[in-house]
């Protein structure tokens, strides 16, 4: 099955199928990284506007 001409990749074959499962690996750990830092930074906004701190943009009544 995984012979020297695995799916017709010649000798290289290792190789190739590897760099995709790297590829892969890395993109899914980028994934994950940006959807666990937008929930912590969610939290974060959480705390702040708890507390009483607002964005700039939602405040009434200020003029530029």
């Amino acid at each position: 099955m995984f012979g020297p001409d695995f799916l017709g990749q010649g000798p290289h074959a290792g190789f190739i199928v590897g760099s995709y499962l790297l590829t892969a690996a890395t993109v899914l750990g980028l994934i994950v990284w940006v959807v666990v830092d937008h929930r912590q930074q969610r939290a974060v906004l959480a705390d702040l506007e708890r507390r009483g701190l607002t964005r700039r943009s939602t405040r009434q009544g200020d003029q530029p």
